[in-house]
């Protein structure tokens, strides 16, 4: 697979300088590939889905239910000469009935949990750290960035995003991490197998974070998302900034957070558009009791974009963040997860956490809106999330999740959606895992 993304010249170049400078001290580098560390991810989930969509006849398009379980095993080396390497296969598969649509074929009669049965290479990059202050990786890896709103691994899933990708990380700047890397596919949470389960494109990412002051640190970001044909109508070029921090606050602390992005069509969009992104938030954390969030978050949307071969072709347009780990955001029910609706989305929400013997206690409680209420309506939605979490030292963990997403304006008769074309819907999840 990543022989097809990457010329054979390229790998043999590589190969031929890690072994040429092997020969002089084979020891050392059998050392290194004997010396590294293994790691392994064991975690069953329950997940169940219900919603109010009519169902066709002969279907159950409402509900779904899934048992699955994932094993990843993966190995890190040592590094030689400042060159390393890492591989980590997963495999995923349904101890149940496979009441579910996975979104990798069959089952299309259930509602969607995309947790596919597959088995993958999940991770798989030669590294090199011999320059002063930099990283450098090549090949199949996980990337993360800030609060992965804009990229992400959607660790929540079973099988997790990653990336084929050259990556490298500079610290040579006091308190400033720079990452930069150019993407040509995000190998996506449906597996291979659909077109759906690959995002080919060749993209350019940059975010800057300096960390030096005690109350906050700032990032810029630039992400030049160019997909290829199949995906084209989402190319977009985003450019961004974000502060986050906290301060004292009579033995307590002050949290607070806010950012703002620009986006616009990219190279080989369709549309003409351009559009913007805030999130303002702010909290408490009290010392030993919970920790308290109110935030205000806007996806929004240009009603006066245009198709480009036919300028008098009007077409709303909004921000969208395809590379996120959007479960993270949005609410737990994943409504808005996919995509941003046309008429964009504002997001308020309230979050308070805490911990009672030993269990990590959360709820969210989310209000959503329209950006724009071209469609004659405005109320997307109400959205109530809870989970409680418990881990046992390092390597064992539990949870269980609840999310519950009311629609907005009136429930049709006809297909089961409210205005915003969302139907109610309530998900539980029951999980446990083990990792080393």
């Amino acid at each position: 697979m990543l022989l097809k993304k990457y010329p054979v010249s390229s790998l043999a170049a590589l190969s031929a300088l890690l072994f040429a400078q092997s020969a002089l001290a084979a020891d050392t580098l059998t050392e290194a590939l004997t010396g590294g560390k293994a790691n392994a991810n064991l975690q069953y989930r329950y997940e169940d889905v219900r919603n109010s969509t009519v169902p066709a006849a002969g279907t159950n398009t409402n509900v779904a239910t899934a048992h699955t379980v994932r094993l990843r095993l993966g190995y890190t080396t040592d590094t030689f000469n400042g060159f390393g390497a890492m591989v980590e296969a997963e495999s995923i598969v349904d101890l149940g009935n496979r009441k579910y649509n996975s979104g990798n074929g069959g089952n299309v009669n259930y509602a969607s949990i995309p947790d596919p049965e597959i088995t993958e290479m999940n991770q798989a990059f030669l590294s090199y750290s011999g320059m002063s202050n930099t990283t450098v990786k090549w090949g199949r890896q996980r990337i993360i960035l800030d609060n992965a709103r804009f990229i992400g691994n959607v660790g929540w899933r079973q099988n997790e995003q990653t990336f084929d990708a050259l990556t490298l990380v500079n610290k040579s700047l006091p308190d400033t991490a720079v990452t930069a890397g150019y993407l040509t596919n995000a190998n996506r949470i449906f597996g291979d197998g659909v077109a759906a389960g690959n995002a080919k494109m060749g993209s350019t990412i940059i975010n800057a974070k300096y960390s030096g002051w005690s109350f906050a640190e700032i990032v810029g970001y630039v992400y030049n998302l160019d997909y290829d044909a199949l995906r084209n109508s989402t190319s977009s070029d985003t450019y961004g900034i974000r502060l986050n921090g906290n301060a004292p606050m009579g033995g307590n602390k002050l949290l607070y957070t806010a950012e703002f992005a620009s986006q616009q069509d990219g190279s080989n969009n369709a549309n003409n558009y351009k559009t913007s992104y805030t999130l303002l938030e702010g909290g408490v954390d009290v010392t030993s009791i919970a920790t308290f969030k109110l935030g205000y978050e806007v996806l929004g949307t240009d009603t006066g974009g245009y198709v480009k071969t036919a300028p008098g072709v009007a077409v709303a347009t909004s921000f969208q963040t395809p590379l996120a780990t959007g479960h993270a955001f949005n609410g737990w029910s994943d409504q808005f997860a996919g995509a941003t609706p046309a008429t964009g989305l504002k997001d308020t929400y309230v979050s308070a956490n805490t911990k009672l013997a030993g269990i990590a206690l959360g709820a969210v409680y989310h209000d959503f809106r329209v950006d724009s209420n071209a469609g004659g309506f405005s109320d997307l939605g109400k959205e109530w999330n809870l989970v409680a979490t418990y881990q046992y030292d390092k390597n064992y963990s539990a949870g269980l999740k609840y999310a519950d997403y009311k629609a907005g304006g009136t429930i049709s008769a006809v297909t089961g959606n409210g205005n915003g074309g969302k139907p109610n819907t309530q998900k539980t999840w029951l999980w446990g895992a083990f990792n080393f």
